[in-house]
């Protein structure tokens, strides 16, 4: 069995990268959509057998409850960085009995695509090479994931060409470690070209609450033509399986 860990940002300033596309009320309403995609693959998952949300938004707890998960604010992990955050809370997590010999999965709330199959895929990973497993995103730049057992507590560098830090982190410190490039892990929406990709993907995703939200809708639709009137977005391209 395995625990996850999601960080979340205050919805009412996510996104903000989306101002130019979204109102304020729409991009919360598509970081929670993404959050909820994201809670219903993890509550459901066979092998998680727990999920801790870490946030001080005002509706954490209430979306903790309705999913069943555990909910920590982060002004009782102390301090505002978010690597800090993660690292205090991922110790918190291993050094409990129950937690001493699992692995923990720490990934970001805006992984709309994200599948059960992505999850089986990390952990398998994880137990064939017992180090740490990171989830890169769609630029081959950042981390969108991570997984590892307590013996290789990661040094969080999310931030920056993250992907690039934790592997050299991983290396100085003596820990195996692989990338995972996965279609459901790498896409995370931060840019309008994030939208546009997660548009072109929704109608066979099995995003539930993204869907419902943007796929043949009049949100949706409206997106699409902002999106057209764009100067042309490049291309993302994805890889499946190991590296």
């Amino acid at each position: 069995m395995a625990q996850a860990l999601v960080p979340l940002k205050d919805l009412v300033q996510a996104k903000t990268r989306l101002a130019g596309l979204l109102r304020p009320s729409e991009r919360r309403a598509l970081a929670q959509a993404m959050l909820e995609d994201v809670m219903q693959v993890l509550a459901g998952h066979p092998r998680i057998r727990r999920v801790t949300l870490l946030s001080d938004d005002p509706a954490a707890p209430l979306l903790a409850r309705q999913w069943g998960l555990d909910h920590w604010p982060q002004s009782e992990r102390g301090g505002s960085r978010l690597n800090q955050e993660l690292g205090r809370a991922s110790e918190r997590l291993l050094s409990a009995e129950e937690g001493e010999y699992e692995p923990l999965l720490v990934l970001h709330a805006d992984l709309p695509l994200l599948s059960a199959a992505d999850i089986t895929a990390v952990l398998e990973n994880h137990s064939e090479s017992g180090g740490l497993v990171i989830g890169c995103d769609h630029r081959g730049t950042g981390t969108n994931l991570l997984a590892f057992g307590r013996r290789a507590m990661p040094r969080f560098c999310f931030g920056v060409d993250s992907c690039a830090q934790h592997l050299a982190a991983a290396a100085q410190a003596g820990t195996p470690a692989r990338v995972l490039h996965r279609e459901g892990i790498a896409l995370d929406v931060d840019e309008p070209r994030d939208v546009a990709a997660l548009l072109a993907r929704l109608p066979v995703s099995r995003s539930q609450y993204t869907r419902a939200l943007l796929n043949a809708t009049p949100l949706g639709s409206r997106i699409s033509l902002a999106l057209a009137s764009l100067s042309p977005l490049s291309p993302m391209t994805t890889n499946q399986g190991k590296a």
